[in-house]
């Protein structure tokens, strides 16, 4: 008799270097591929009340499950696409078929880690197990000089400690025969959702395809990346940064593929800081997922795993509005919050910048702003979201009891002319570069070129006076 498995895809909607297929394939004569649109993540609310996914992550998501289904299609396979709950869907699919295993990218987070400990414990009914497998980082935990629970707590040591001994696999290359059942009924279920994209900033496009296209472009066609240690903090340029995140987030894209394709650059082309730095991100990337891994819902908890007993608690849900809206007043907030409520994504800048804000200036429960993230976020990741987020409120992976951000000297030094503030705030660009962050300093309401000049910018909540002084 023939051996059947499934493949149930999650945060890894790729064919390059996914180690599922690779073992399914090992063990299987037939193979079915499945994804299952979990409805507790497309309908389910946060505890402050948001929508877990925003309608912009789950456009990318849907985009990413379609090109897989495309890609998979081209090599004489089919995907099979439902909505539901994962370990009801899969298990059944399981029951249905008689294959003998499932198997999938090991999630460590506990929303993540309920859904394949139920599976887990339903298969076990069947006489059918689970193999899990790698995918969501650079290093194989398993490599690292250290097991988990004794990970260095601050970035630093970690980077010390791995960088120069451990060394980064090959991705795997993607398979050749993915060994298809052909009498699985490929019954597809899309929930309805908005498909538009936003018509500025720029243009994410989900799924593997567009993300191995955006490797290429930003590595081998413009070189991006050799400048990319001087240009990382613009908040404009498309170019600015990598912009990898949303592909890895969803597993479009591999770590360890864009870290092949860096070193080949840097052994034809150029070594610099640059490449280098690319690379330091993508270990700040690897520690977040350790430091979820090692502390666990301490990740998500108020005083994080350091314990800090002097974080604020207040939720004010007036001055929480105006940050999410950007209505604060305060020019370079305000456009970040724009930018991320219409387009999903905000340069890693920008996203210190408003985190510092309301926890530093408006004082508020830093769990509100991972929160309304998490929802909003094309690139969610729950390690990197709230790893973060706790590091600038200071209960996380850093040695000060927190990181402020001076708006006023930021906005100075990273939109020098407005440029970024007059993009997604019209009313404010008809302003010189002199008070174009001061508007509050404006004597007497002027017209502009979108208008008269909204209250709020001359009377916000924190006069931009704070920060001159």
């Amino acid at each position: 008799m023939k051996k059947r498995g499934i493949v149930w895809f999650r945060q890894d909607l790729r064919l390059h270097d996914n180690e599922a297929i690779h073992e399914a394939i090992k063990l299987c004569d037939e193979i079915i591929y499945v994804y299952v649109l979990d409805s507790r993540l497309l309908d389910g609310r946060t505890s402050f009340g948001f929508p877990k996914m925003g309608n912009k992550r789950k456009v990318f998501l849907m985009d990413s499950v379609r090109d897989l289904k495309k890609n998979l299609r081209s090599r004489g396979v089919d995907l099979i696409v439902r909505s539901g709950l994962p370990e009801e869907v899969v298990f059944q699919l399981a029951q249905t078929y008689k294959t003998s295993w499932v198997f999938c990218n090991r999630e460590r987070t506990e929303e993540e880690k309920n859904v394949q400990d139920s599976l887990e414990k339903r298969l076990w009914t069947i006489g059918q197990e689970i193999c899990y497998s790698r995918g969501k980082m650079l290093y194989y935990t398993q490599d690292l000089p250290f097991p988990v629970n004794h990970a260095p707590d601050q970035f630093t040591s970690f980077r010390k400690e791995v960088e120069k001994i451990t060394q980064v696999r090959t991705p795997l290359p993607e398979a050749s025969s993915l060994k298809p059942f052909k009498d699985v009924e490929i019954k597809n279920e899309w929930p309805d959702h908005d498909s538009s994209y936003p018509e500025k900033g720029y243009a994410f496009r989900g799924g593997e395809t567009e993300g191995l296209k955006r490797l290429r472009y930003y590595i081998w066609e413009s070189e991006a990346v050799s400048t990319y240690k001087d240009t990382r903090n613009g908040m404009l340029g498309a170019d600015d940064s990598s912009k990898f995140s949303p592909w890895l987030a969803h597993g479009c894209l591999s770590p360890k593929m864009i870290y092949e394709e860096l070193t080949r650059y840097e052994e034809k082309v150029v070594a610099n800081d640059s490449t280098y730095w690319l690379f330091f991100e993508l270990l700040w990337r690897d520690f977040f997922r350790l430091m979820g891994k090692k502390h666990e819902n301490k990740i998500f908890q108020l005083e994080g795993y350091t314990g800090g007993d002097e974080v604020s608690r207040d939720v004010d849900w007036t001055k929480f509005n105006k940050w999410r809206y950007g209505e604060t007043g305060t020019p370079l907030v305000d456009a970040a919050m724009i930018e991320l409520r219409t387009t999903g994504w905000l340069s890693n800048r920008s996203r210190q910048i408003v985190a510092s804000y309301l926890i530093n200036d408006l004082q508020l429960n830093w769990l509100m702003g991972a929160e309304w993230f998490e929802s909003q976020l094309i690139d969610y990741d729950p390690c990197s979201n709230y790893g973060n987020w706790a590091y600038i409120a200071g209960v996380g992976s850093d040695t000060r009891p927190n990181r402020y951000f001076n708006v006023l000297s930021q906005a100075r030094r990273y939109d020098p002319n407005g440029e970024y503030v007059k993009y997604w705030i019209p009313s404010l660009a008809d302003l010189n570069e002199k008070i174009v962050h001061q508007p509050d300093r404006i004597e007497g309401k002027k017209p502009t070129v979108g208008g008269p000049i909204p209250d709020h910018y001359l009377n916000p909540i924190i006069g931009s006076g704070k920060w001159a002084s």
